[in-house]
């Protein structure tokens, strides 16, 4: 008869054996996107602010026809957003508030104001905001 070797199965890892998981929450990565995300909202919300007639701003939120309050409300709401992602602790509250404005947003663009190609920019930031957030959640 042959002597066959047999080969021990290795023992599973400790628990603190176990490979690290990866980390996207507060990685360069993350940082990057957040940051982007604050240029982007701070930049619209603090545009919303100026008070000349002619201001597209101004125009936008007249064909709304809810008045100028809205037009100060957003971009408040945007700016403490836009602050808000760059607190490690708090960037799912800021991502929440920038969600809902840019949602809020692609409605009031098709089916208020019926310019169905000016919906393009809040949705593509509303998905990519979303596309964030459950990466981070699932990371």
């Amino acid at each position: 008869m042959t002597d066959a070797i047999q080969e021990l199965p290795e023992p599973a890892p400790k628990p603190d054996e176990a490979p690290r998981r990866l980390r996207f929450p507060n990685s360069a990565a993350d940082w990057a996107i957040r940051a982007l995300f604050f240029v982007i909202f701070l930049y619209f919300g603090t545009a919303k602010f100026k008070s000349d007639p002619g201001a597209p701003w101004v125009i936008l939120f007249e064909k709304i026809g809810l008045g100028q309050w809205l037009r100060y409300f957003t971009g408040a709401l945007e700016a403490v957003g836009a602050f808000l992602v760059l607190i490690p602790s708090a960037v799912e509250a800021g991502l929440a508030i920038l969600i809902l404005i840019a949602f809020a947003a692609t409605i009031c663009t098709l089916f208020v104001l019926r310019e169905f190609s000016g919906a393009f920019v809040p949705f593509s930031l509303l998905c990519g905001m979303i596309a964030l957030w459950l990466h981070r959640r699932r990371v």
